[in-house]
């Protein structure tokens, strides 16, 4: 090989380098994409198969003793993998008339129906929670709120058998602005309810017109 091309190949080589050395520092330095949240306590639906089975989730035992999270993960593990993801663009605030009935836990197949699974209708893991609690919401973006609304359904709605519909939800808590950074959490009481509940989260973020939607199964005994 001549001088002259030698040259050439160790310039072409400095520079594939430098492209590489910068796409790899990208990849280290820019924030994850799904990176958002949801409600952790009492914990949405595929936060709570994500915390319980998510370093097992290949274990068939899953199956007979956690059928709707065995469903979900069956469905899409990406459901679980991203818990925090969970949002719809541009709603301006009509979250009734644009998610219909029985989609209310997947943000009305949010996400490329990424989390239609938790709209599934089915015995649901319940977290056992007095009927006034803390409800805490995990803002792992740090985006603030606009508000935060909170829904319990109504004595009589039975998860097991019936799907989420907006005429099921009674919305008991609200919240104003919530700066970035500011902890989550919110105040509920539910009177007059016993047995297995869904709590329905709407968080409208402050940062954009973006809206995250979540479901805690609870039981208030």
């Amino acid at each position: 090989m001549s001088i002259t091309g030698t040259a050439w190949l160790r310039r072409s080589l400095v520079v594939l380098f430098a492209l590489c050395a910068a796409v790899a520092m990208s990849v280290v330095l820019a924030p994850e994409a799904s990176a958002h949240g949801t409600a952790t306590s009492p914990p949405a639906r595929q936060y709570s198969c994500w915390e319980r089975w998510g370093d097992d989730h290949l274990n068939p035992d899953m199956e007979q003793e956690d059928p709707m999270c065995w469903q979900a993960w069956q469905a899409n593990p990406n459901t679980m993998w991203n818990w925090n993801g969970l949002l719809r663009m541009d709603m301006q605030g009509q979250h009734e008339s644009r998610i219909p009935d029985g989609q209310l836990c997947s943000g009305g197949q949010a996400e490329g129906g990424r989390y239609n699974s938790l709209d599934a209708v089915g015995p649901w893991h319940a977290t056992p929670m007095n009927n006034n609690f803390t409800l805490h919401y995990e803002d792992t973006a740090n985006h603030g709120g606009d508000y935060y609304w909170v829904y319990v359904t109504k004595q009589g709605y039975d998860p097991a058998t019936q799907p989420l519909t907006w005429g099921s939800l009674e919305r008991v808590a609200e919240t104003g602005v919530i700066a970035p950074g500011e902890p989550v959490d919110i105040p509920v009481s539910a009177p007059g309810r016993t047995g297995h509940h869904v709590v329905y989260v709407i968080w409208q973020a402050s940062h954009l017109d973006q809206a995250f939607y979540s479901c805690s199964d609870v039981d208030f005994g």
